[in-house]
């Protein structure tokens, strides 16, 4: 008889996508926001604690820069963990946790 084997599930492989909470630098294109994350961290070699920040092309869906603005520059956003949706956007936004209060 021929054994079979079983292969885990493809849902069952995949873990929780990473997120990141940041805040928005630029909404000035279609469907995409740039995002800065800055975390704090001690030097390898030295020690002295350092703020390091990387900014991140996330995809905003209902964002329409010229017509339809939803994500503003300064608000506070959660961004997850995509599959890639352009050359530079592997994430996307899934909620907008703060809205900045531009006067």
């Amino acid at each position: 008889m021929a054994e079979t084997t079983t292969t885990p599930a493809v849902d069952a492989a995949r873990s929780r996508p990473k997120t990141r909470i940041g805040i928005v630098t630029s909404n000035k294109m279609q469907k995409t926001v740039v995002v800065t994350v800055r975390r704090r961290a001690a030097h390898a070699q030295y020690g002295k604690i350092q703020t390091l920040r990387v900014k991140y092309k996330a995809h905003a869906e209902d964002h329409d820069y010229p017509n339809k603005v939803t994500v503003n520059e300064g608000d506070k956003v959660l961004i997850a963990e995509t599959k890639p949706t352009s050359k530079d956007k592997r994430w996307r936004v899934v909620k907008v946790l703060e809205k900045a209060n531009n006067a």
